[in-house]
């Protein structure tokens, strides 16, 4: 790798992110060093990891509460890592079921010292949690209508699902009435996230879930 392959880091960064942007710093450069030889990102990623990935992440933080919540499918640590980050007052759970990754994860988890975050090897659909979560994200990982099986079930009564979508995320909702029906999941809705902040605006589908 080199300096000029790195997205240079975006303003909006320490804007988003205040005192935690030297961790996030740490945590992109991290990612920028390993994370194509680990097969976290792709080849195309590194001039827009910033932008495309982190700020992307960064801009759901506001969202959370404190709680508890789970990350399905965290993958490079994307979103649930840089939400750690960005939320020290919010505990984490990232579900991951590849050993790489989560070997990825706890090593980045030693090396930024987060205290709020804990990694668990398991499918979505196979996981047993201690205590319900109050929140879920996902980030790229399926379908809203496939990804309702995986997140709604680990809710608490009155748990809020909020996941990263792309620009299709109404009519995503819109294709999974029935499964919303079965989950029990009300209120769905579509939030815009970032504009006039970032490059990349985020989209991210919100529901509460009841019963």
């Amino acid at each position: 790798m080199t300096d000029s392959t790195l997205e240079t880091e975006p303003a909006a960064a320490s804007e988003l992110l205040g005192d935690r942007v030297e961790l996030t710093r740490r945590f992109t450069e991290n990612l920028a060093t390993h994370g194509e030889e680990l097969g976290l990102i792709g080849p195309l990623e590194l001039p827009r990891l910033w932008t495309r990935h982190v700020l992307n992440s960064a801009l759901v933080a506001p969202l959370l509460r404190p709680g508890l919540v789970g990350d399905v499918g965290s993958g490079a640590g994307l979103p649930g890592l840089v939400l750690a980050i960005a939320r020290p007052d919010v505990q984490f759970v990232l579900i991951e079921p590849m050993e790489r990754r989560v070997a990825w994860l706890n090593d980045q988890i030693g090396d930024l010292k987060l205290s709020n975050v804990t990694v668990v090897r398991e499918r979505a659909e196979d996981v047993k949690l201690a205590d319900r979560l109050d929140q879920v994200t996902a980030r790229a990982v399926s379908a809203f209508r496939k990804l309702l099986p995986l997140t709604a079930p680990l809710l608490r009564d009155g748990g809020e699902l909020v996941l990263m979508k792309g620009a299709g995320a109404q009519a995503e909702i819109d294709a999974a009435q029935k499964e919303m029906r079965k989950y029990k999941v009300t209120d769905a809705r579509v939030q815009i996230l970032g504009e006039g902040i970032t490059e990349d605006v985020t989209r991210v589908i919100l529901g509460t879930v009841r019963g």
